[in-house]
């Protein structure tokens, strides 16, 4: 089995762009504010927009399975209050969710945590709980900057997250580190503010002993791990700097990796320098990197063609990418499929 445990519902109805819209005016004036129950998705548009997109695509490229969670760009926790976020979290939620009803063999939820800037993360334990115990979410977001690109919340290893790590200890579901989309002009969302946040993500775990007072918690770094892999010895000569442990024993046994990394020679240097074992497959199809590689024809996210025409990986190892990791970061994943008998 292929599982892409990076997917978000970027194809979602207008009418979701339409309300948030909606929503975002009814900030300065509260009279526009719509009401949850103004925005109507059918069952039937929920299938047109997943089988003419996403789920096209991943039978075209082979994949079988996708973690699925709202728009990374849409989650914008800097618009509004608390109030905004929590609206907002939940219909996007409640829509992720839907379509792995109507999918279940081909999408697992993944939650959206309603995250405001200044805002104490324990306000987001109600959205979560709701989203593991009724719908079967088995990871979650966490966006370490809902400023968008400001950078005012404390580090990942500071106690103001704590709340949010004890509940993800508790119902042993792992975390994405995930930003959404940048307000400040200087970070382009996609090709900047999110590769920053996944290295400076990894810089601030390197500084802190998160794993002391949580050694079972699990952070997955997306696209690549951002400037990580690249300058790994830059970072073993900065935690030993700092005397902290060997990085393999400082964070790999809590840290992994996916695959968004858009081009043969980005996955040979993650597989390389990345130890198997923390390495997931993903694709974030249909996401940031939307186009075709003139230099070889297919798409930039075709992420699997990579991870095939690898000659670093033997056979076991690219299964273990696939499906082993996946199935021991995400431990819910592997009773849903053991429950389906995969």
């Amino acid at each position: 089995m292929i599982i892409d445990c990076h997917g978000h519902y970027t194809t979602a109805p207008k009418a979701l762009e339409d309300w948030r819209n909606t929503q975002i005016a009814g900030i300065k004036d509260p009279s526009a504010a719509p009401k949850v129950s103004d925005l109507k998705i059918s069952d039937e548009q929920l299938r047109e927009s997943i089988e003419a997109n996403q789920l096209k695509f991943m039978k075209q490229r082979g994949s079988d399975l996708t973690l699925f969670s709202p728009r990374a760009s849409f989650m914008a926790h800097h618009i509004g209050d608390f109030q905004v976020s929590s609206t907002w979290a939940a219909i996007c939620n409640e829509l992720c969710f839907r379509v792995s009803q109507l999918f279940p063999e081909h999408f697992v939820p993944v939650a959206m945590l309603p995250q405001s800037p200044g805002v104490d993360p324990k306000t987001c334990i109600p959205e979560l709980v709701k989203c593991v115990e009724q719908y079967g979410n088995v990871g979650l977001n966490l966006n370490p900057d809902p400023s968008g690109g400001h950078w005012t919340s404390p580090p990942l290893t500071d106690r103001h997250w704590y709340p949010i790590y004890e509940k993800m200890v508790e119902y042993d579901i792992p975390a994405m580190i995930h930003v959404s989309t940048s307000c400040n002009a200087c970070f382009h969302t996609t090709g900047a503010h999110y590769i920053n946040a996944d290295t400076t993500a990894f810089m601030q775990l390197i500084q802190g002993d998160l794993f002391k007072d949580f050694p079972t918690l699990k952070f997955l770094i997306p696209h690549g791990g951002g400037a990580a892999p690249y300058h790994w010895g830059r970072y073993r000569g900065l935690a030993q700097e700092l005397k902290k442990p060997l990085l393999k024993d400082h964070l790999l046994n809590n840290v992994f990796f996916d695959t968004c990394v858009y081009h043969q020679p980005g996955i040979d240097l993650l597989t390389t320098v990345i130890p198997v074992d923390n390495i997931l497959f993903a694709s974030e199809m249909i996401g940031a990197v939307r186009g075709i590689d003139p230099e070889t024809g297919f798409n930039y996210d075709d992420t699997k063609r990579y991870i095939e025409a690898s000659t670093l990986l033997t056979p076991a190892q690219k299964l273990q990418v696939y499906e082993g990791n996946a199935r021991r970061v995400f431990p819910r994943l592997d009773a849903r499929l053991k429950a389906r008998g995969l």
